[in-house]
């Protein structure tokens, strides 16, 4: 699929992976739909893409909750016309024993990581199949192929969407919609850094035989290579630097 003049909408699109996924988009002609639960940061991305000369909107979204994903697609299709890429990309983690992991905190990152990629998938596929198709990119991680022992619940939402992700593309293909994944080692982003990090983050940094952690760009220009390879659906690209090859 070529980009230009596509519409793009972006889940957890204010910032880290998302931002740097919706500002690559932009730069190459997609209309944007920056949503984010977090209000002023996706507002200031918005503005950002904005200024660069891309159309861009913000739509304020909790994807956990199936009312607000509705009405973000509901927002997108009202402005632009139609939806033909979603990055369901919004995430959450929780460390600690599973024998200490209250059901709320489990259930939470469920919500949002698992649950999330089902409602951008319903309501996207809804609008794609008036149009002809379209393409659905997944964040997975890592912890979706691989255990981490204090993320229990982060490795059960991760393995779920590879899963889905399978799925949804046997189901739709035949609709000409294409659906992929994307499974980042870790990324520099937010809070992981090595100011934040400390020591730990010298041993995140060993775990990648690249010897460093990724950039969002390089994730974004994943995400850009899956929508515009027409010959991809159905799998689950690695973007890690050699963390699970190990």
């Amino acid at each position: 699929m070529e980009i230009k003049e596509k519409v793009a909408v972006i889940t957890g699109g204010a910032s880290g992976i998302g931002f740097a996924t919706a500002k690559l988009l932009a730069e190459k002609g997609a209309k944007i739909v920056v949503a984010d639960y977090n209000k002023e940061a996706g507002e200031a991305a918005k503005q950002e893409i904005a200024n660069s000369g891309a159309e861009a909107i913000f739509v304020d979204a909790d994807v956990s909750n199936e009312e607000n994903v509705k009405r973000m697609i509901d927002t997108a299709v009202e402005q632009f016309g139609q939806v033909d890429i979603i990055f369901n990309n919004a995430g959450i983690g929780v460390q600690g024993m599973t024998h200490e992991l209250s059901y709320e905190d489990y259930h939470k990152v469920i919500a949002i990581n698992q649950d999330g990629v089902f409602f951008g998938s319903k309501y996207a596929v809804q609008q794609m199949l008036k149009t002809g198709g379209g393409v659905i990119i997944n964040t997975a991680s890592i912890l979706g192929s691989v255990g981490e022992p204090t993320a229990f619940a982060y490795n059960a939402s991760k393995g779920a969407v590879n899963l889905m992700t399978k799925s949804l593309a046997l189901q739709y293909a035949k609709d000409n919609i294409r659906v992929n994944a994307i499974a980042p080692g870790y990324v520099e982003s937010g809070m992981v850094n090595k100011e934040s990090l400390g020591d730990y983050y010298d041993g995140l940094v060993a775990k990648h035989p690249l010897g460093r952690l990724g950039r969002p760009e390089e994730i974004a220009s994943a995400v850009a290579f899956v929508v515009e390879n027409d010959f991809v659906t159905g799998t689950t690209i690695m973007v890690d630097g050699g963390y699970t090859a190990q």
